[in-house]
């Protein structure tokens, strides 16, 4: 029967004189240790850099969806481009053109005399020209009841175009009654009533519609170039208001 060796006994300069168990558990261990190197300082690394991708992976895949989904509707919402660019236009020509906006302030000007408000004040200032419209604003002081001041502003809705209004600076207070002494309570009244005399004094822009000739014509426009077709439409406008301040003048009288 052999005797069994202990570690102290084992020759490690010849490790083929070992009993053969022992020969068998020093290359299991060493199998092991290599392992565990190899997963220490090989493996171990990599599974983070490995969670990385995989979350990255999450990422781009739901990118790619989102991307996928969109060049999917991307026809669809190129039609739906074109309809809203088509309403737009409708919706502009709409406004009041070059040619009819002389005839809008005479028109904005007489539904005021009609509904019984004075206009003390109806000044049509320089047009402002945008990129696709153009803004007309109008110094004006009207004095007229409440009643008359609504009846003024659906009577403005009613035109056949559709009239854009914005006021700016605008106030609208009672009316102080003249002649009254310094002191009395009938110069200002204490408050805004159905009856009550009220003065709408400021600034309306109101707004038309540029048409394609117009807004070439400002690309095409150069320094000492000749004045722009538009320059007759210019002066029949000033002729327009000149005859929209007469009437209101009058109307006021």
């Amino acid at each position: 029967m052999k005797k069994k060796m202990s570690l102290k006994e084992l020759d490690f300069n010849n490790a083929g004189s070992w009993p053969r168990e022992w020969q068998f558990g020093f290359c299991i261990a060493l199998g092991l240790l290599i392992l565990f190197l190899l997963w220490n300082f090989l493996t171990r690394p990599k599974g983070a850099q490995l969670e990385s991708l995989e979350a990255e992976e999450v990422t781009k895949r739901q990118d790619f969806e989102t991307l996928q989904g969109k060049a999917a509707n991307l026809e669809p919402l190129k039609q739906q481009l074109v309809q809203m660019e088509q309403q737009l236009q409708q919706m502009l020509r709409q406004l009041p053109s070059k040619t009819e906006m002389p005839d809008l302030i005479v028109d904005i000007s007489q539904t005021a005399l009609a509904t019984g408000i004075a206009n003390e004040l109806f000044q049509p200032g320089e047009e402002v020209p945008l990129e696709f419209y153009a803004e007309k604003p109008i110094d004006l002081k009207m004095v007229g009841s409440y009643h008359q001041f609504g009846a003024f502003v659906s009577g403005v809705a009613s035109l056949p175009r559709v009239v854009i209004m914005t006021m700016h600076d605008i106030s609208l207070k009672p009316r102080e009654t003249p002649g009254a002494a310094p002191g009395d309570k009938k110069k200002k009244p204490l408050g805004i009533g159905p009856n009550s005399v009220l003065e709408l004094k400021g600034t309306v822009k109101t707004y038309r519609y540029r048409d394609e000739d117009e807004t070439a014509g400002d690309s095409a426009t150069t320094p000492g170039a000749q004045p722009a077709p538009g320059a007759a439409a210019t002066g029949a406008t000033t002729n327009n208001t000149a005859a929209a301040n007469n009437a209101a003048q009058g109307g006021s009288r």
